[in-house]
């Protein structure tokens, strides 16, 4: 295999396996190339700002500080949400950020189900928080102004 071809390797997502393809495009694959990786690690730092600005909203710098557990324990329910939702809807695909329209709406759509789940998980004894539906539109809110620009420059650049 050529490097080329290595490098925009995908891999379908499978409740059962994951099976290599031969093409980027498609909802549920995973382009996992250099970009994609950097565009995570962007998602990624947009989220916990999405969080992070979430506590500072509720709760002081300094109670914060001192109890990191709380922002983590905020920010987990979103991430699995975000990655559940990220393979389902094939937000690292090369697809996903062909066009600035595409990337709105794959983002758009990756993160109103992320919010969803995030959310959903938040209701569950194993997280702190409930299910809100205030919070439930204020976070889908707050994320789609934060990731689909983000998107929509990462479809361009």
């Amino acid at each position: 295999m050529t490097d080329e071809a290595e490098r925009t390797r995908t891999y379908e997502w499978s409740p059962v396996v994951l099976t290599a393809m031969s093409t980027t495009t498609g909802v549920g694959r995973v382009d996992f190339s250099s970009r994609s990786f950097g565009v995570a690690i962007g998602d990624a730092a947009l989220i916990g700002l999405f969080v992070l600005a979430g506590e500072l909203s509720h709760y002081s710098v300094s109670y914060l500080g001192s109890h990191p557990e709380r922002i983590v324990g905020t920010a987990v329910p979103f991430y699995i949400g975000w990655i559940l939702a990220a393979l389902v809807l094939g937000a690292y695909s090369h697809a996903a950020r062909e066009s600035p329209k595409q990337a709105a709406l794959v983002a758009g759509g990756t993160w109103i189900l992320a919010a969803v789940i995030g959310q959903a998980l938040r209701a569950t004894s194993v997280f702190h928080g409930d299910f809100a539906v205030t919070f439930v539109l204020v976070s889908i809110g707050v994320g789609l102004v934060l990731l689909v620009p983000w998107r929509i420059v990462v479809s361009i650049w």
